[in-house]
C-alpha cells in the first residue's frame, strides 16, 4: 500500500498552474511565508514525496515524514543537526498511514519526544499493519489474488513479499493525539481546518487556511496524477472509489486562486479545474472498465486492459486494487454483475442495455 500510481488525469499546462520550482532533494526551501517545502526521495516509480514544515512559535510543525528507510533517516539526522538545529520540530502530523507519509513518524517522535497527530482510523490502520506478521495477512492477499484470476506464478511472487508495508514504517507509537474532521490547529501564522479526504486512504488529513488561501492537499488533490483508489484485501467489500469522489465535494467553492501544497509533484493553483479533471477521469475509467466486461472476464484481464504498460511487482498491487475498486463501483451502479468462475476466480460481466 504505497502512495500513488502514475496515471495522468489531465494536462496541467491547460488548467493547473505550477506555483513553485522543484527544490533540491533534502534541502528545505520557503514556498510561502512561514512554510518550508522539503522534498525527499522514494524508492519507487513515483520517486519523491513533499513534506511541509510550518512555523510554530520557536519551532516547527512537521507535516508527514518520508519513507522509513536508512536513506531518509540519514537526511533527517543531517537536518536535525544542521538546518533545524536552532528551531526544533515540536509536533508531527501524519496525513495518512502510507509508508511515505508515516514511515519515519515513530522514529522521529521518539527521538525528539514530540507528539504525533493523526486521525484515529489512519493511526489504527498503520499500527495494525506495522505489527501484523500473521499468516492470515498473507492468506487474505492470496484469496483476493485468486478471486481476481491472477496467474499462479504471479500469485506466488506476491505471496513471497509477505507484509511489505512493515519494511517502510518505523514502529508506530502506541499513543497519539487524535485529529478529527473540522478540528483546527494554529501554525504558520494562521488557523488550519482539518478536512478529511477518503478513498485513497480511510481518513486522510488535509489542511485548509481560509485566511491565507492555502490548502495542504496530501495525496487527495494531486495536480497531474490520481492517487491510487484501491480495494485492498483487508477491506474487500467497501467502495473506495465512491468515497473518493464524494469526498471531493468538500473542496468545491474554496478560493479560486488557492495555493495547493500536494504530497507529490509541485505546488499549484487551479483547484476547481483540477477537481473537474479528477471526477471526469474516474467516470472515464468506469466506462473503460465496463467496456472490458462485455464478455464474462476476470479482474486480472480487466487490469491488463486498463494498464497497458509494463508493471513491476510493486505496481501490480496498485493496478489490481484500482481495477477492483472500479469493478465494485460499477457493481453498485448496476452496470456489471459478478458470479463464480473457474478455479475460484470471479467473473465480471456488463449488464445489457
Amino acid at each position: 500500500m504505497q502512495p500513488t500510481a502514475p496515471v495522468e488525469t489531465g494536462d496541467p499546462s491547460r488548467e493547473v498552474v505550477w506555483a513553485a520550482p522543484v527544490p533540491e532533494l533534502g534541502r528545505p526551501v520557503e514556498v510561502a511565508p512561514g512554510i518550508l517545502w522539503l522534498r525527499l526521495a522514494l524508492p519507487f516509480a513515483l520517486d519523491h514525496i513533499n513534506l511541509w514544515l510550518l512555523e510554530d512559535g520557536a519551532g516547527w510543525t512537521l507535516v508527514d515524514t518520508g519513507y522509513g528507510d536508512e536513506r531518509t533517516r540519514a537526511i533527517w539526522e543531517e537536518l536535525l543537526a544542521g538546518r533545524l538545529a536552532g528551531r526544533p520540530i515540536l509536533r508531527i502530523l501524519a496525513t495518512h498511514f502510507h509508508p511515505d507519509h508515516l514511515g519515519q513518524a515513530g522514529w522521529l517522535s521518539r527521538k525528539l519526544d514530540v507528539p504525533l497527530l493523526m486521525t484515529r482510523t489512519e493511526w489504527l490502520t498503520g499500527r495494525m499493519l506495522q505489527l501484523d506478521q500473521s499468516p492470515e495477512f498473507v492468506e487474505a492477499g492470496l484469496a483476493q489474488d485468486r478471486r481476481a484470476g491472477l496467474d499462479p506464478d504471479l500469485i506466488a511472487r506476491r505471496r513471497d513479499r509477505g507484509n511489505a508495508y512493515r519494511l517502510g514504517v518505523s514502529p508506530v507509537p502506541a499513543s497519539i493525539a487524535i485529529l478529527e474532521a473540522e478540528d483546527t490547529l494554529e501554525a504558520a501564522g494562521t488557523r488550519w481546518r482539518v478536512i478529511v479526504g477518503r478513498g485513497h486512504s480511510p481518513e486522510m488529513v488535509t489542511l485548509h487556511s481560509v485566511e491565507r488561501e492555502i490548502l495542504i492537499g496530501a495525496d487527495q488533490l494531486l495536480p497531474r496524477i490520481t492517487p491510487v483508489v484501491g480495494l485492498w484485501p483487508t477491506s474487500p467489500e467497501r467502495d473506495p472509489l465512491g468515497a473518493f469522489v464524494r469526498s471531493l465535494d468538500q473542496y468545491d467553492g474554496l478560493a479560486a486562486n488557492l495555493l495547493v501544497l500536494p504530497s507529490h509533484e509541485r505546488p499549484y493553483r487551479g483547484l476547481g479545474p483540477r477537481l473537474a479533471q479528477l471526477r471526469a477521469h474516474h467516470r472515464k475509467r468506469l466506462d473503460e472498465t465496463a467496456a472490458l466486461c462485455r464478455q464474462p472476464t476476470t479482474a486480472a484481464r480487466v487490469m491488463a486492459g486498463l494498464f497497458a504498460r509494463t508493471l513491476d511487482l510493486h505496481q501490480i498491487g496498485f493496478a489490481l486494487a484500482e481495477t477492483l475498486a472500479h469493478l465494485v463501483a460499477l457493481e453498485r451502479e448496476g452496470r456489471v454483475v459478478r458470479r463464480p468462475g473457474p478455479e475460484g476466480a470471479e467473473l465480471w460481466e456488463a449488464v445489457a442495455g
